[in-house]
């Protein structure tokens, strides 16, 4: 049971001195870094295999997220792993595959992670969110042409509070709520100029930010409440990125970008264990997956047939 423990460790964070330090001071085993780089290095068929498995054929949404690494390649530079986070037509979370970038990404870049997604089964997806990566919108359109592309409000709200004193948060905040809630595009536009004139000379740097995003910011307005809290929660990804985080920041830095992706995967593959946040997602579903269904006049049974 070494093999598996030395990855468990690995996958909760624990540098592989921190590794090779506890099995020999709770087992007395000595078990030397390189030792326990060699079995680290055993999960790489594995990860190819894994980010090569068959997908669903269609998928209600899927989430673009990522998490940024250091990777010493001659100086210690910031690398985003990206990830793709899916909701299945069952209501579950389903990671799709990671990616490493170098924070340049254009359209050229996100064509080629989503044709490799379509081309492992994903023949539709009804929502792609995502938080302003460039040329990410072109290349949805040109892979599913019937995607509707759409900003994360959350990550839109956080970025809009990187501009405001920490003591107007909770009346920015309040002041925003009533534009991203507004029953149509049209209430929203109106709520929006409200904000504007109340924090528009204070905070021009937030009314820039909305009216950047917005067209990428309206889509879900149009939509059932219930489409609304399935995409406007990012809960199907920070509990992802919490324990992501946890594994990098244990590690410092990585000498390659395979190191950090290795790290991350450990990571991704040691989430829910017990199928507790599966189970969760599948029991507020049902609402949602009707919603979806009409909506978009039943691509998504259509899909599964």
């Amino acid at each position: 049971g070494v093999d598996e423990m030395v990855l468990s460790l690995s996958a909760k964070g624990l540098t592989h001195g921190e590794i090779s330090a506890h099995l020999a001071e709770v087992y007395g085993a000595e078990i030397s870094k390189s030792t326990i780089s060699t079995i680290t290095d055993s999960v790489m068929a594995g990860m190819t295999e894994w980010q090569n498995r068959p997908l669903d054929s269609v998928y209600p949404v899927v989430f673009i997220d990522c998490v940024n690494v250091k990777v010493r390649d001659g100086q210690v530079a910031n690398r985003p792993v990206y990830m793709a986070v899916a909701v299945t037509a069952e209501g579950h979370r389903d990671i799709l595959g990671l990616w490493i970038g170098d924070g340049g990404e254009g359209a050229k870049y996100w064509l080629q992670v989503l044709t490799e997604i379509k081309n492992r089964g994903a023949a539709d997806v009804l929502m792609l969110v995502c938080d302003g990566l460039t040329g990410l919108p072109d290349a949805v359109n040109t892979v599913w042409p019937a995607t509707i592309v759409q900003t994360c409000v959350v990550h839109l709200l956080r970025n809009s509070f990187r501009y405001a004193a920490r003591q107007d948060w909770e009346k920015v905040a309040k002041a925003l709520r009533p534009v991203y809630t507004a029953p149509t595009e049209e209430a929203a536009l109106e709520r929006f100029v409200e904000f504007t004139d109340a924090w528009g000379g204070k905070y021009p740097a937030i009314v820039r930010l909305w009216e950047t995003a917005w067209a990428e910011f309206v889509p879900f307005l149009q939509f059932d409440v219930e489409i609304r809290k399935i995409v406007c929660t990012t809960n199907a990804i920070e509990s992802i990125n919490a324990r992501i985080r946890k594994a990098v920041r244990a590690r410092g830095h990585f000498p390659t970008d395979q190191a950090a992706l290795k790290c991350v995967y450990l990571a991704v593959m040691s989430l829910d264990p017990t199928g507790t946040g599966r189970k969760r997602w599948t029991m507020r579903w049902k609402a949602a997956l009707q919603a979806f269904d009409i909506t978009f006049d039943g691509r998504l049974t259509a899909g599964r047939r």
